[in-house]
């Protein structure tokens, strides 16, 4: 691609940060250009994003139903999993699955509670009911 066809597709990250891409300038030489976005890679980040919404609707519907824990709601909802909320709260994995179900998460302590409140940088009582402030 030359220089001077670097895609400039506005995307929703287009205004924060712009991404290095490789062109040839007029002599054929290898040189960096920053693109604002591409409409492909556009569509298929929102295609991931519809995913991702499409897992944090089921998560909440099956905390909704008794079938797992708010932990669970959470963990989709920051975009983590077992192996990284371990390494946040100290608890073994096996902990957090045990966790996720909802008769044990009632009878968590409110130690444990913080620690997973902290993890996911809400309060117990966000946890408890599933409150999300946006940033």
């Amino acid at each position: 691609m030359k220089k001077e066809e670097i895609p400039q597709d506005l995307s929703a990250l287009g205004k924060i940060t712009k991404e290095i891409c490789y062109a040839t300038d007029t002599e054929g030489n290898y040189q960096t250009g920053l693109s604002s976005g591409w409409n492909v890679k556009i569509d298929a980040l929102d295609l991931a994003w519809a995913d991702i919404k499409k897992r944090i609707e089921t998560a909440r519907q099956k905390v909704l139903d008794h079938q797992a824990s708010p932990v669970y709601f959470f963990m989709e909802y920051r975009l983590m999993d077992l192996s990284i909320l371990a390494d946040y709260t100290g608890f073994w994995q096996w902990q957090i699955k045990r966790h996720l179900k909802p008769n044990v998460f009632n009878n968590l302590s409110d130690k444990n509670l913080q620690k997973y409140a902290e993890a996911f940088n809400i309060t117990i009582e966000d946890l408890k009911t599933m409150t999300v402030h946006e940033d």
